[in-house]
């Protein structure tokens, strides 16, 4: 079998919300964002397996409360359910970070109690979701959406803004359809702030968005850089 994992991070306490955890970086993504700073997991091969996962971890188990399963996207690799449940036979929260274009695979870990928090990344609005990331992916993002948004999985929204590829009125189109949608929690702002090669070959720049421009009764916006 392939190994799935690109690389582990030890140890974070920024990843998982009030956690502590470990990062597995999942090889292999099925979109190609142009901002992405990390083609060589994108577009490289796992250097670890799922036991090399359990073994890493059952060694700093004193340490961790969770693990975070992030990418790459994650969600690609169909033996994650049988990994998540050697996660919690471990003993361990799980976090996933997520694309959000795999919705049948986060209704099994819901259904199955395997999943503890969510990360979804929303990428751009409806009209710019295609030449961002370079795939035809939004209809599932949009369902995997309608799925978190009936579960009791805590969740959290997130958008990197690089502002060559989003501007202050893809974020209000953006915020207007997650309350239209019904969402009412936290969307975080990741302002782009890289110095490595990006997939779409981006500038390095310090545009901004200024917060102070929006204003959102069930959202609250969350800049954190």
């Amino acid at each position: 079998m392939a190994k799935p994992i690109y690389n582990i991070t030890p140890f974070t306490l920024l990843d998982y919300p009030d956690k502590t955890a470990c990062i597995l970086w999942f090889a292999g993504c099925n979109m190609r964002c142009l901002y992405c700073y990390n083609p060589d997991i994108v577009e490289g091969k796992g250097r670890y397996s799922y036991e090399d996962a359990i073994t890493f971890i059952r060694k700093r188990k004193y340490l961790l409360d969770g693990v975070v399963l992030s990418g790459g996207e994650c969600t690609l690799h169909k033996q994650l359910p049988a990994f998540c449940r050697q996660l919690k036979d471990e003993g361990m929260l799980i976090k996933i970070d997520t694309n959000g274009t795999n919705p049948d695979l986060i209704l099994d870990l819901q259904t199955d109690g395997l999943v503890d928090y969510i990360a979804l990344d929303y990428k751009a609005p409806a009209a710019k979701h295609a030449s961002i990331t370079q795939s035809s992916l939004y209809a599932r993002f949009e369902s995997f959406l309608k799925i978190l948004l009936k579960s009791n999985i805590p969740f959290e929204i997130r958008t990197t803004v690089h502002t060559d590829l989003l501007n202050e009125e893809d974020l209000q189109e953006m915020i207007a359809f997650l309350e239209k949608e019904g969402f009412a929690g936290k969307l975080f702002i990741q302002h782009f702030v890289n110095d490595s090669r990006t997939i779409g070959q981006l500038r390095n720049i310090a545009g901004k968005i200024d917060p102070g421009k929006f204003a959102s009764g069930g959202i609250e916006m969350v800049f954190r850089n």
